[in-house]
């Protein structure tokens, strides 16, 4: 049985990814989610109910869980987005972007070192806004540079563990229409669905480590 961790399981790209590993009989995956809500039922999904992003988390709830589980694959698509208009920002509204989409995937992979199998497969869901060269959006100023720092910590990841055999890639997704973007951008329509985009990022997380490591993939059909 392989064991695949995906954060922020509970609505929209993370629900999906769940459902697209689940269709494999020899996986089991281990969601968090802040709400402690599963997206549904099924007895090789367990939800386990933890704020990643909280200050002072020892992941002890996660790591509870695994004991000697060995994770396959790590799939951290927790994120915070926000659409506010540069010169309205707080310091609030920065730690909290850069708490969610950098520090709660730092930390837990620190954790989680114990727990990873020889060829795990580490897939960090960057965006198109923290990709270098990219158009971006106006308003996502603080989300663009937390998601631009996660791709940076990738490269410098994929780097220290490169002889271990863990794998770390980041791929810097287009917009999907998820709930959080529909919050973002009310009445904005994207080219792709949760469900479309979850059987791409499964099939990378499953097969993509034996020719990818340290890099940042852009997936998307538009700019940015």
């Amino acid at each position: 049985m392989k064991f695949i961790l995906v954060t922020g399981i509970s609505r929209g790209l993370g629900a999906a990814l769940a459902e697209r590993f689940l269709r494999h009989e020899d996986i089991t995956v281990i969601g968090t989610s802040r709400s402690g809500e599963s997206p549904f039922g099924h007895p090789r999904l367990h939800v386990v109910h933890d704020d990643i992003a909280r200050p002072g988390n020892d992941f002890s709830a996660l790591t509870g869980y695994l004991k000697d589980r060995p994770l396959h694959a790590v799939v951290n698509n927790a994120a915070m987005l926000l659409n506010k208009p540069f010169g309205t920002y707080t310091s609030a509204d920065l730690e909290n972007h850069f708490r969610v989409n950098v520090f709660a995937p730092f930390l837990l992979l620190q954790a989680l070192r114990p727990h990873l199998a020889g060829d795990c497969h580490v897939v960090n869901i960057g965006s198109m806004g923290g990709y270098q060269g990219s158009t971006k959006f106006p308003g996502l100023s603080a989300y663009s540079a937390s998601k631009g720092a996660l791709a940076v910590f990738t490269e410098c990841l994929a780097e220290e563990w490169k002889t271990s055999g863990v794998r770390v890639n980041c791929l810097a997704l287009g917009s999907v229409n998820t709930e959080m973007l529909a919050e973002a951008f009310p009445g904005y329509t994207a080219p792709l669905d949760p469900a479309q985009m979850a059987d791409f990022i499964a099939r990378f997380t499953l097969g993509g480590h034996p020719f990818f490591n340290g890099k940042i993939l852009p997936v998307s059909v538009t700019v940015p």
